[in-house]
């Protein structure tokens, strides 16, 4: 089987394999489900994935593949550091609104309790791009902790689209106020006045 071959069928089982696993999480999809969803047999899904852990890593991969360096290149660019802050809010949460597996996705892998599966996923694929939202918080609060509020500005956007099915049943739910873009603002006003005198003057 020549490498082309090879490589064009790897990015079709991981494009089946996502939305699988974003569907149901790591433990809802067995090996047997992804080569039956691909059309292969289990022994040919083998020969690409030695076992389920890696083809799970692999596809979490390829769901943040083409987004991570764009996230990142807007905290690493020019401008303030709230502007910068705000860009890369609001891009997140425009991927977060336009793309269902990849939100489900990173909801099922923050329920993962596997914690070599976790210490992968966070040296391999998410630490270059916390470390570089870490580098914006340090600019916006040089005195607090930049791993609480790197995680807080995270939680902060996931968590409105976490909620979005049964906010819409709640008093005062606005579809309006449901663009990526007003959550983006709103999150970023949260952040400034509760840093406030802190990270406003940078």
């Amino acid at each position: 089987m020549g490498r082309q071959v090879v490589a064009k069928m790897r990015e079709e089982i991981l494009g089946q394999a996502v939305p699988l696993f974003a569907k149901v999480g790591f433990e809802g999809v067995s090996m047997r489900d992804i080569a039956a969803t691909v059309g292969v047999t289990p022994a040919a899904l083998y020969h690409h994935f030695s076992d389920k852990d890696e083809l799970y890593l692999a596809a979490v991969e390829h769901a943040f593949e083409g987004k991570v360096g764009p996230f990142k290149s807007i905290l690493d660019g020019t401008g303030s550091c709230w502007d910068r802050l705000e860009a890369f809010i609001t891009q997140f949460a425009r991927v977060l609104d336009k793309e269902n597996d990849f939100r489900r996705l990173m909801q099922w892998v923050m329920l993962d309790s596997d914690e070599q599966r976790l210490q992968r996923l966070g040296h391999c694929i998410f630490g270059n791009l916390f470390n570089a939202l870490r580098n914006v918080a340090g600019e916006l609060d040089p005195a607090g902790s930049t791993h609480l509020l790197a995680v807080s500005i995270v939680g902060l956007v996931i968590y409105h689209f976490e909620t979005q099915a049964v906010r819409r049943f709640l008093q005062g739910y606005d579809q309006q106020r449901e663009a990526p873009e007003v959550i983006a603002r709103h999150v970023v006003e949260l952040l400034r006045n509760g840093l406030g005198a802190s990270g406003s003057s940078t």
